[in-house]
């Protein structure tokens, strides 16, 4: 990289504020009360992320529980939720390919359930009124090296095969639609995500679920789940609740069940948001759809426009820290906002001199095999659906009712998958874990460096239906 890329994206950085920019407004709502004292309720939450926010809205709207309480060791939307790009897509399985790969004999009729999924979800916040700048814009998957033109191809032909209409771009098409130097093709797909401002509707959901009757407290960290007769105690940061059944929904963060640690890896995402455009600089990025933007490779950038006129710009690194610790400490360290600075010098040169106000980071839930893991604990009390790799907005609402599929012991059609009825491959354990992720990680950049061709290690992960990206 040019020692005159490195300046300017320098520059560009110098006044962002560290924190997620979606939650830094003015509107955002004050911190609820802690738990304090003894309480009592049907079903309690752990985790007042998507995950759990929509677990306590189903439980709610399915009649699984008369009272909710949602327990939150920070505040509504502080972790993923409140620092994701906004993409909800359909895809509960990583995407057509990666699910035809694990799960080819379940693959359509996952499908077709992300896709349900997704509708029922655009359906339930408009009726409910939450105003999350919800667009029904699609999504556009690039190809800005020669050797991912032909996976484009061939993701244009497996969409195909499942009735998905998907339009392949050449070259001066899709530079014509976006205007940037690096794209050689793109694949337009206009039904598959649609944007929102994820704050916008954490804060709404949790609002709405208020007015419900659900308890939702801030600042109420769950210290541990217990048995208690036919039911479970849960405690917290200066209370506990009895209840009849719990979910932990803590993503990458510490869950009260152990269990969970040898699923997960907390991988450090990193986002920036620029200022907003002028009418000028607009004009020279064309982008008139507003749809949201994703490079092909295996560490790959996602982008889109927000609502007033700013770029968010996030991805590529994916980052372990050894242990699997999760620290706010983290979340500035390291070169990846430079590298993501120039990157996005890069992809829009003619934006030169544009500022970003805000650059955040946060560790995603992530597994071997990209997607959630289901399961239950003490005595199937409790349930959990952790893991969802980056795609937790919308397969988010579709573990809520896994959750409460698996709680009730009802035999449910969303049970019969292998997606929920099997655990992701774990990962070893420190001193082991480390070394093989970053073994992994260098692996994959030498791939995406080398035209995608993956050594003997990525191909006897990708034959075991295992991974690692960005």
């Amino acid at each position: 990289m040019s020692d005159t890329l490195a300046d300017a994206a320098g520059a560009a950085l110098a006044d962002a504020a560290p924190r997620p920019y979606w939650t830094d407004r003015p509107e955002a709502p004050a911190t609820r009360p802690a738990l304090d004292g003894r309480h009592e309720a049907d079903l309690v939450v752990v985790g007042a992320g998507f995950t759990g926010l929509w677990t306590a809205w189903r439980a709610l709207e399915r009649g699984d529980a008369a009272s909710v309480v949602v327990l939150e060791a920070e505040r509504v939307g502080y972790g993923a939720s409140g620092r994701n790009g906004g993409f909800v897509a359909s895809s509960l399985t990583h995407g057509l390919a990666h699910g035809t790969m694990v799960w080819p004999d379940q693959v359509a009729a996952l499908h077709e359930e992300g896709e349900r999924n997704l509708a029922d979800l655009v359906t339930t916040i408009g009726s409910a009124g939450i105003e999350a700048d919800l667009l029904r814009v699609g999504k556009t998957t690039l190809a800005v090296e020669p050797w991912q033109v032909e996976g484009l191809r061939e993701a244009a032909e497996l969409g195909a095969r499942h009735g998905v209409d998907l339009e392949l771009q050449a070259r001066d098409e899709v530079q014509a639609d976006v205007h940037s130097p690096t794209y050689l093709a793109g694949l337009r797909d206009r039904t598959g995500t649609v944007l929102v401002d994820p704050a916008r509707l954490a804060w709404g959901m949790a609002a709405e679920l208020e007015r419900r009757g659900a308890r939702i407290h801030d600042a109420s960290r769950v210290t541990g789940i217990d048995r208690e007769g036919a039911g479970v105690r849960v405690r917290a940061d200066g209370g506990e609740v009895l209840a009849r059944a719990a979910v932990v929904a803590t993503a990458a963060y510490p869950a009260p069940l152990r269990r969970l640690a040898s699923y997960l890896m907390p991988l450090y995402d990193h986002v920036l948001m620029t200022e907003p455009l002028t009418p000028a600089q607009r004009a020279s990025i064309g982008w008139a759809e507003g749809q949201g933007l994703t490079d092909a490779g295996n560490q790959f950038h996602y982008y889109r426009p927000t609502a007033d006129g700013r770029i968010l710009f996030g991805g590529w690194d994916a980052v372990y820290h050894r242990g699997g610790r999760v620290d706010p400490a983290y979340e500035q360290q390291g070169g990846s906002h430079a590298l993501l600075a120039r990157h996005f010098a890069e992809t829009f040169p003619q934006l030169e001199g544009l500022r970003f106000t805000h650059r955040w980071a946060g560790p995603i839930d992530s597994t071997t095999r990209f997607t959630a893991a289901y399961g239950t604990a003490r005595g199937g009390r409790v349930a959990y659906a952790v893991g969802h790799t980056g795609l937790g907005v919308g397969a988010s609402r579709f573990s809520a009712d896994v959750a409460l599929d698996l709680l009730s012991g009802e035999p449910t059609s969303r049970l019969r998958f292998d997606i929920v009825r099997r655990r992701p491959f774990p990962i070893p354990p420190e001193p082991f874990r480390n070394p093989i992720i970053q073994y992994t990680r260098r692996s994959i950049l030498a791939a995406d460096a080398n035209e995608g061709r993956r050594n003997l290690w990525l191909r006897t992960l990708d034959r075991l239906g295992l991974g690692f990206n960005s």
